[in-house]
């Protein structure tokens, strides 16, 4: 029995692209799952799966709703494929909290679902803690299964050998790109110091998912969110001369255009897991919501 029940779409799908994004790990802020929400809307599951076999339920517990002593409603994790029409472009937006079991099924059962509904190509988004300043542009990090997918002034990286624990993500994209569907990704390096979402970082998938996919994709109330978020943190930093120095030593490495290396990235997660605690079995933030030295 395969993993996933699949809805007829109500009209034929042209030639559609997927876009993936799971919560928990390489989602810091959640500024990737925020990502796939904003282009997929509200818009019905095409694909669902079956979420018993592929949650460990005490690591993600379902949400109890509880009104007046009485237990009302237990909303459940939900792995879905939701349709999307942006631009003239069907999209196929692949989201919800990362799967504890079954990742090699999983890819295998997505795949066929995906041939079926005619995908074309395939684009992961995450986000990673990086040691990276919030008074610059959110870095990019692209990946790409071949030559020639990503545009020429895209970021792909990092250089050399990174070896660190898989994402879901990345192993079902690889059985993905194993069947021939060419696929790329698209990686937001997220200020380590900061707490909670991160509205910069999703802005900036957005603008690179869309200009890869040739469509604008909706933006909605991030740009002031982002706005907000950059006084608050501005303010942060003014108040503590550590947390100043701090960045500053952070802006002069990316105003000298220096890359962040393996090792750099690996550091970087390290920090991450430990400063949640865990090991990356769930959604978490880095430090508070203003800046820590470093």
């Amino acid at each position: 029995m395969p993993l996933y029940r699949l809805s007829e779409p109500d009209a034929p799908l042209v030639a559609p692209a997927v876009v993936a994004a799971f919560d928990g790990w390489i989602d810091a802020a959640g500024a990737s799952t925020a990502a796939a929400e904003r282009i997929s809307g509200d818009s019905p599951p095409l694909v669902t799966f079956e979420s018993d076999l592929l949650y460990d339920y005490r690591s993600r517990r379902p949400v109890l709703d509880i009104v007046d002593g009485t237990l009302t409603e237990l909303t459940w994790p939900e792995l879905t494929v939701k349709r999307a029409r942006l631009g003239g472009r069907d999209l196929l937006v692949f989201s919800g909290p990362e799967p504890d079991f079954r990742w090699r099924e999983l890819g295998r059962d997505l795949l066929e679902a995906l041939l079926r509904l005619g995908a074309v190509e395939w684009v992961s988004i995450g986000a990673i803690p990086a040691a990276v300043p919030h008074t610059r542009p959110v870095p990019i990090l692209a990946t790409s299964s071949k030559a020639g997918l990503l545009h020429e002034d895209e970021q792909q990286g990092p250089a050399g050998l990174l070896r660190v624990p898989s994402a879901a993500l990345s192993a079902i994209e690889m059985a993905i790109s194993g069947s021939g569907i060419p696929a790329v990704g698209f990686y937001a390096q997220v200020p380590h110091y900061v707490g909670g979402p991160y509205a910069p970082a999703t802005i900036a998938l957005l603008e690179h998912v869309g200009r890869h996919l040739g469509v604008d994709l909706p933006l909605g109330p991030l740009p002031e969110e982002g706005m907000a978020q950059r006084e608050r943190l501005d303010a942060a930093v003014a108040a503590d001369e550590d947390s100043r120095a701090y960045v500053a030593r952070l802006e002069s490495v990316v105003d000298n255009q220096e890359l962040p290396t393996g090792d750099d990235l690996v550091s970087e997660i390290e920090r991450f897991l430990q400063q949640r605690g865990d090991g990356g079995g769930g959604p978490g933030t880095i430090g508070g919501p203003g800046p820590q030295p470093g």
